[in-house]
């Protein structure tokens, strides 16, 4: 399903604010529009107007009309700055779905919009003091809003039956809603090796629905110690084929996109816009800081992790691995000095540039791992996701794990206010504003096409 997406601050703002009145209260959102493969994936929200008492032509407990000048405004504001419009308003009464006289209302505002605007899409949220809804402007196709941060915000209760009885004990843990919702999400792993092929286990088993697995590369015999679901009749066949089989295996009505490419092109990391939450699960600088800037700029929650082993002649001085989460709220890898800025650069050349640069090693040496220690990372980051996005009791969102010690240390990272990445200022919920810090080996995909659809079983013209 189509997302509209805005940080779990922001949303939270806006429905205090709505709900504040006894009379239907109105706001004007501007967000962004991206697109992969025909369709919406998600609207990024970064900013809202509130209106005064002036700025209405009529309001009551049951309606609120804006004058057409405050709209008019908005949409030469939208239009210069290459934004889309979402109008929201409140019913300050528990009616969770959009009114006849809304459907009348958007009719209207489509018309003055198509003058304005024309060919671009529009939105409309509606919040109530139970749920949060959204839908394309004068239709019916719904968006589903989420908030993200620390803790993601879901606009209201995911629709479906009971859960299968395999997730009982599950259920009896977070209930149903939260069954449903992991049910109902797109998860997108990144690196699906030592680490990317436990989360992918893991998440299987509790129940996701719905994966987006990037890996450019192709199993190995050296791989065969750590990569759970392979086999030594899957050498030389994509980890991403294999990550899929496995996901099959644990539950036959997974759906798995494999996309058999490396995140540091551009065309491929912008497919991930699609999902819900991402792990990373890479091991390389120019990766990380790929996906450390889709994760904001996009409001795509993302746990970033990993383990290192430091052997020397095969003799273990040091055990540790590191899971983060990155979102509105919290401290990004950069405001953490945790990318070698580099080691990025170096990852972001192209092959000709590499060509260019004699003195670049063509490959690293091997590092020692070993699907154990492995898994502890790998089950961390799989409780912290369940506590981000179901609510389960667990408060970490950075944990980094000594091996050798045995202890495991929550942490956290100072955000700077003025982060490339992560700051309102700069980065935060940008979206296509900027371009990814990726090979551009095509032109980005930026702009709305002139016909799109919100999923493959309901196609809309806009």
């Amino acid at each position: 399903m189509s997302r509209l997406v805005l940080t779990t601050e922001l949303l939270n703002q806006l429905r205090a604010e709505l709900l504040a009145s006894p009379l239907e209260t109105c706001a004007i959102l501007y967000g962004r529009v991206a697109i992969q493969n025909g369709r919406i994936a998600r609207i990024i929200v970064r900013e809202y107007q509130r209106l005064g008492d002036y700025d209405y032509q009529s309001r009551t407990t049951l309606s609120a009309q804006i004058r057409p000048d405050v709209v008019a405004a908005a949409a030469k504001k939208a239009r210069q700055s290459g934004a889309t419009l979402i109008f929201a308003h409140s019913h300050p009464f528990p009616l969770n779905q959009f009114s006849e006289t809304d459907d009348v209302g958007e009719k209207i505002l489509g018309e003055f919009l198509s003058c304005r605007m024309p060919g671009t899409l529009h939105a409309t949220l509606l919040v109530t003091p139970e749920v949060t809804i959204a839908r394309v402007l004068g239709g019916d196709k719904t968006l589903k809003v989420l908030g993200v941060g620390p803790q993601l915000v879901w606009g209201g209760e995911v629709e479906g039956g009971n859960s299968h009885q395999v997730y009982d004990r599950q259920v009896r843990a977070f209930g149903e809603a939260g069954q449903r919702r992991l049910r109902a999400m797109r998860v997108g792993i990144v690196g699906l090796g030592g680490t990317g092929s436990i989360v992918l286990e893991q998440l299987a088993h509790l129940g996701v629905g719905d994966f987006m697995l990037i890996d450019a590369d192709v199993v190995e015999r050296t791989n065969l110690n750590r990569l759970v679901g392979a086999t030594e009749a899957d050498i030389s066949k994509p980890k991403v084929e294999v990550a899929a089989a496995l996901a099959k295996r644990i539950n036959s009505k997974v759906h798995a996109e494999t996309i058999r490419d490396s995140v540091l092109l551009a065309r491929v990391a912008e497919k991930l816009v699609d999902i819900d939450f991402l792990f990373a699960c890479t091991d390389s600088h120019g990766s990380r800081a790929v996906l450390n800037q889709l994760a904001y700029q996009y409001l795509i929650p993302t746990i970033d992790m990993g383990v290192i082993i430091v052997a020397p002649d095969a003799k273990i001085q040091q055990i540790a691995g590191r899971a983060q989460m990155l979102a509105p709220g919290l401290g990004c890898l950069i405001c953490g000095n945790l990318l070698n800025p580099e080691k990025v650069r170096v990852d972001l050349l192209t092959d000709f540039e590499r060509a260019a640069e004699h003195y670049i090693n063509g490959t690293n040496e091997p590092a020692p791992a070993v699907i154990s220690l492995n898994a502890n990372m790998a089950s961390m980051a799989v409780t912290m996701f369940l506590s981000a996005a179901i609510g389960i009791p667990s408060r970490p969102r950075y944990i980094n794990y000594d091996g050798i010690t045995g202890k495991v240390r929550p942490a956290e990272v100072s955000r700077h206010p003025k982060c490339i990445d992560c700051s309102i200022p700069r980065g935060l919920a940008r979206a296509n504003e900027w371009p990814l810090r990726a090979r551009m080996s095509a032109p980005p995909v930026t702009a709305v096409p002139s016909s799109i659809h919100l999923d493959e079983s309901h196609a809309t013209s806009l």
